[in-house]
């Protein structure tokens, strides 16, 4: 997997106007019936000392998505988000006209963060989702699944730790074969699934260090939950 440098940006989607029919006003009117979109402010910022976060795959949703379940079997797409940090196909599985979705600029950096602007119709049934990879695993990464967001007002702030999963789908080897991240530089996805094929908590990187033997990871490469930290602030 190409990694891209890290970066701080902020990111607009922009969508199409929603158009109305069968109306009798000219353009000085002043009684504008069109709905306000709710604007949403996601930053991101890697905790970890060495695990680059691969580009976010964020999607607000309602109560018929769901990015991941622990205990259940990943899908396709988080398969290929968690074990080469590609998050097409996981965005691609949440395309629907409900449903907004938005992908990161690029890598975010141990200590850096990602700050994008997400839009969708107000409803008080909305929420987050997003994941991405921590690069230098098997199969490990970080997100938010159905976090409720649409309860917030304007300024409101929403600040949480996040955690490391395990997507199940692939052995923790910690070969350089493996593991895509500059660690190793390894074939990251792969569809075969040689795990327990359920999403879990992940139980962290053993390293050479440790006495695995044949990882191509070090005692930098551990990491301890919470592994991101993500503040969601209403901000229309």
């Amino acid at each position: 997997m190409a990694m891209l440098k890290s970066a701080a940006v902020t990111l607009l989607l922009v969508t199409p106007l929603v158009l109305t029919t069968g109306c009798d006003h000219n353009d000085d009117d002043d009684d504008d019936t069109s709905t306000t979109r709710a604007s949403y402010e996601i930053k991101v910022t890697n905790l970890t000392t060495a695990q680059p976060l691969s580009p976010l795959a964020v999607v607000l949703h309602g109560n018929d998505y769901q990015m991941w379940q622990t205990g259940a079997s990943a899908s396709a797409g988080l398969e290929k988000l968690a074990e080469g940090g590609d998050n097409t196909d996981l965005l691609t599985e949440a395309a629907d006209p409900q449903n907004v979705t938005m992908s990161g600029s690029g890598v975010i950096g141990p200590g850096a963060s990602e700050t994008l602007i997400v839009e969708a119709e107000p409803s008080t049934e909305l929420k987050l989702s997003f994941a991405s990879m921590l690069v230098n695993t098997n199969d490990a990464f970080t997100g938010l699944r159905g976090e409720m967001i649409g309860g917030l007002t304007s300024g409101e702030t929403k600040n949480l730790n996040i955690i490391a999963y395990d997507a199940g789908t692939e052995v923790n080897s910690e070969s350089a074969s493996s593991i895509p991240g500059p660690a190793a530089g390894g074939e990251g996805f792969n569809a075969a699934r040689d795990d327990r094929d359920s999403v879990g908590g992940h139980p962290g990187v053993v390293s050479s260090n440790d006495g695995l033997s044949g990882s191509a990871l070090s005692e930098v490469h551990r990491f301890d939950n919470p592994v991101a930290n993500v503040v969601i602030t209403r901000i229309q």
